[in-house]
């Protein structure tokens, strides 16, 4: 299957349309290497709300910029993103606080078979993936690996059922947060939900979730967690924001925290964008930080200058070679990461299948 190693086709940006990348001693020649960078290893994006948006909203085509919404296909290319997570959850207000389980599943399914129909209208620029080498794969044949996820925890309650059910159906990310075995603390049923995530390669993001909680989720898996989109809330103190114990959490357990791009969340530039990327690297490690920009809703929510859509990505990354940033760990933050984490918890399920 393919990796890392395998010669991929660029996705996005062409490399054979740029010059050899020069010293960065200009803003220019920095844009120039991100370019590059992004065309060998392009942006896995951990969130993109654009599924709950074209099911409200279904006369969306995203084969062109649409100024109604944030994420297109031209944009999500000119941006070098090369594997995108789409989230099936409900956004915060939209869910009755009174809806039963078998409300959530409902409205879960429903997220998935628009999102699925979505992959199949755009065939030549989305792919459905279930692993790390289908990620890899998507990429060298110039499509975006779409992964389903995350799915909201409330879906299961007393049994298991649900979790197989949506895992069968594709979904590889559940979200804990909101669940009642998920609140004030892991309880028995919780421990069984991360066994059997562990077991199906279910990763399992804990945005969202309090710190104790999500510090218990991040020690209690044997498989890496994620936080799909998150910023520091030591530079900005916004409730959806994770304190440096949870990103150390992270850390231990080899997982991956990924920044938003949200004004209330990160302010309002894309050097504040930046800041809070030098945060996660430096308390969780570069092995730990990703991209999770959150974009696809309707109307297009505030967001920082020079990261209002996905095109914006190569700007983000030529600000980060500027600041010092290693290649080696600007491609572990656009790529290498998300699908490290994808194989690790590949490989726990295998374990714990003999």
């Amino acid at each position: 299957m393919a990796d890392l190693q395998d010669e991929p086709h660029s996705v996005g940006i062409g490399a054979e349309d740029l010059p050899a990348p020069l010293a960065p001693e200009t803003a220019a020649s920095a844009l120039e290497r991100a370019a590059a960078l992004l065309s060998v290893h392009p942006v896995a994006d951990g969130c993109n709300t654009f599924v709950w948006t074209l099911r409200q909203s279904p006369y969306h085509d995203i084969d062109t910029p649409d100024g109604g919404v944030d994420t297109d296909i031209p944009r999500l290319r000119a941006g070098g993103v090369g594997a995108q997570f789409w989230s099936l959850l409900v956004p915060p207000g939209r869910l009755r606080e009174d809806a039963t389980s078998d409300q959530v599943v409902s409205d879960t399914l429903e997220q998935i078979d628009v999102a699925l129909t979505l992959m199949h209208r755009y065939p030549d620029h989305l792919c459905l993936a279930l692993s790390a080498d289908d990620m890899a794969d998507a990429r060298n044949r110039g499509r975006i690996a779409s992964f389903l996820g995350p799915v909201p925890g409330r879906t299961l309650t007393d049994s298991l059922g649900a979790l197989r059910a949506f895992h069968a159906l594709g979904v590889r990310i559940l979200a804990p947060a909101g669940a009642p075995w998920a609140q004030q603390e892991l309880t028995a049923f919780g421990h069984e939900v991360v066994r059997e995530a562990n077991r199906l390669a279910v990763l399992l993001d804990i945005t969202g979730c309090p710190p104790a909680v999500a510090c218990q989720l991040a020690g209690a898996s044997k498989s890496p967690v994620i936080i799909s989109n998150t910023a520091a809330a030591a530079l900005t103190p916004h409730p959806a924001n994770v304190p440096d114990e949870v990103l150390i959490a992270v850390r231990e357990a080899k997982g991956l925290a990924m920044v938003t791009f949200d004004t209330a969340r990160t302010g309002d530039s894309l050097h504040a964008v930046a800041d809070h990327l030098d945060h996660v690297r430096a308390i969780a490690g570069p092995q730990s930080v990703g991209l999770g920009a959150a974009f696809g809703a309707e109307p297009p929510g505030p967001r920082p200058a020079g990261l209002t859509d996905p095109s914006g990505y190569p700007r983000l990354i030529a600000e980060l070679l500027d600041r010092g940033w290693p290649e080696s760990d600007v491609t572990m933050l656009t790529w290498g990461n998300a699908q490290r984490v994808l194989r690790d918890a590949e490989f726990t399920a295998r374990r714990a299948a003999h």
